[in-house]
């Protein structure tokens, strides 16, 4: 691949990178693979056939040789005579071929007319087949030997007397000595002396069966290696030619079909770029193409002038949507500030009233959230606390959050007990709440004299005492149902005595339900921790501990929950 792009490129490089070009390229490597695998299969075939014409002409010879010499002569004697003189020589230590000691051991065979006349014949075959070399001989198993027993060839250097032997492969004395007598016999071997050479062959046997001698039958087969190469030159020349011609009119037709008409398409698109670069009013830079290949680019042509005109009409209406955004915009902010304003957020809260230190936030994530606190004075003597969890987020949670509010406080301020409370509220959204939204909700209202807790939970999140001298603990009180789900529910009151110097923590599943980069929560474990590392502080304090241990564990990730808690610390009457 090219480290310019295209832009950077000069016009040959173009070129050279061009469809074309890589179509030309890949036609002319696709044709050469695939000539490659066609000379693969041809040279198998015609070396296959060549061989097997080879091997049957061998075979068919020596078959017609010993079916004319049987009738003329018995060579059952004289091949077992031969290797009878063989053995005994091996034995004796004095079977060396090339000395005149062994090659007087068999004249008794050679001077006998019997052999003489089974020459004769093999001489008449010799000379009018095309055959290189036809023989009698026999395998010897026990020195891995191929005896010669008559031989026609007369030629100092290539002819063989009787009782000289080759060194031959096991592999060809095996399967000469236990052919089946199916197919044809054959056996192809490259050796230093005869080259490549296929054997082929016909047993003698005797009267019990006993194979004594093969008439055998050598074809060479270095004249295939020649007719290999000049097929390999010929093949190669006329794919080369082919290759090129199929590569020209492909990349011909290529250019036609699909250089063309992208180079069109990109030409309309560079001008419809410095239109709009100039602020020019044309509409018709891909309209105007009209590409007809009938195939996928005409349907980019047509895809692309719906595109310009869709992108035109976008851009008139992006000035109104933008407008629009910008209202909406501004109509969130002021959203966010309204519900900012619906909750306490002046401190210190109540001034004038040393009994207890209060303090509470709440981070939508969104621009408006659902969660909300509320603490407010009953009386002279009784502090109100709440913090719900509106379901879902956004605009709809922030008014079922304002409604909630709402009705909580006028429900306490009425003189209601907690669970009253909890249970009119849900009497009052249930039959009207038609979206099925609902509302969890914490409500206590603390006794300033006393300390004494009186609270009741719509299935919100535990609260955490911590006592003087002691350290933060969840409270597992018991939860009633969530609010506005379900109609004529009843709700259970609990009490907790905060002795002075005690300090209440309520807080939303935003905090609990932090998640990481790795989808791992915050938990309450971790809350807790961070609660005692400052379980000394003041409300605010303690607060801010726990955003920064949530913003350190969360990381980058994004804020999917609001996230809202309350601290109060009760410092009583004694403590003025």
């Amino acid at each position: 691949m090219p480290e310019k792009s295209i832009r950077e490129m000069g016009k040959l490089e173009k070129q050279h990178y061009s469809i074309a070009a890589k179509t030309f390229r890949s036609t002319i490597m696709g044709a050469i693979l695939l000539g490659l695998a066609a000379l693969i299969v041809g040279l198998s075939l015609f070396i296959y056939s060549n061989v097997k014409s080879h091997r049957d002409s061998a075979f068919d010879l020596a078959k017609t040789t010993k079916a004319i010499s049987s009738k003329v002569v018995d060579s059952v004697p004289i091949a077992m005579e031969t290797m009878e003189i063989y053995r005994k020589a091996v034995k004796d230590g004095v079977a060396d071929t090339g000395s005149e000691e062994y090659a007087a051991l068999f004249s008794g065979i050679t001077s006998s007319d019997e052999y003489n006349e089974l020459l004769s014949i093999f001489k008449d075959f010799y000379a009018v087949s095309n055959i290189d070399y036809i023989y009698l001989a026999m395998y010897d198993k026990g020195t891995d030997r191929l005896v010669y027993i008559v031989d026609p060839d007369e030629s100092e250097i290539t002819g063989l007397s009787t009782g000289y032997y080759d060194e031959v492969s096991s592999e060809e004395v095996d399967r000469f000595l236990g052919w089946d007598g199916r197919d044809t016999l054959y056996y192809i071997s490259n050796t230093e002396d005869y080259g490549w050479v296929c054997t082929s062959g016909v047993p003698v046997a005797d009267a019990e069966g006993n194979i004594v001698a093969f008439f055998m039958a050598d074809i060479t087969l270095e004249g295939i290696g020649h007719s290999i190469l000049m097929f390999f030159i010929q093949y190669a020349i006329v794919l080369a030619i082919i290759t090129n011609l199929v590569a020209f009119f492909i990349t011909r037709k290529m250019k036609k079909q699909l250089v063309f008409p992208l180079n069109s398409i990109a030409s309309a698109a560079e001008a419809y770029v410095k239109d709009k670069k100039n602020q020019s009013p044309g509409t018709d830079h891909f309209a105007g193409l009209n590409i007809k290949t009938g195939d996928e680019l005409e349907n980019l042509s047509l895809i692309m002038a719906d595109m310009e005109q869709d992108l035109n009409d976008y851009e008139e209406n992006l000035t109104r949507v933008a407008a629009d955004r910008e209202r909406i915009n501004t109509e969130l902010s002021l959203a966010t500030r309204i519900q900012a304003d619906m909750l306490p957020n002046i401190y210190p809260a109540f001034p004038e009233r040393p009994e207890f230190d209060i303090y509470a936030t709440m981070t939508p994530a969104k621009e408006v959230g659902g969660d909300f606190y509320d603490f407010f004075l009953v009386d002279e003597d009784h502090l109100a606390l709440v913090m719900a969890d509106v379901s879902g987020k956004g605009v709809p949670a922030a008014l079922f959050m304002m409604i909630s509010k709402i009705l909580i406080k006028n429900q306490v301020m009425n003189g209601k007990s907690p669970a009253q409370a909890l249970a009119a509220v849900n009497a009052q959204i249930y039959p009207s709440n038609k979206e099925e939204m609902f509302v969890t909700v914490w409500l206590g209202i603390l006794d300033l004299n006393t300390g004494l807790l009186t609270a009741a939970n719509a299935g919100h999140e535990y609260p955490v005492i911590k006592q003087p001298d002691g350290e933060f603990e969840l409270v597992k009180d018991r939860h009633g149902f969530v609010i506005g789900a379900m109609d004529a529910v009843r709700y259970t009151e609990y009490e907790l005595t905060l002795k002075e110097g005690a300090k209440l923590f309520v807080y939303t599943d935003g905090v609990p339900e932090a998640t990481d980069s790795e989808n791992e929560l915050f938990g309450n474990e971790r809350m807790i921790n961070a609660l005692n590392t400052c379980k000394d502080g003041e409300p605010r304090a303690v607060l801010e501990k726990i955003a920064e241990s949530v913003g350190q564990f969360v990381g980058d990730a994004p804020q999917f929950d609001d996230l809202t808690m309350l601290c109060l610390e009760y410092i009583g009457k004694g403590q003025k």
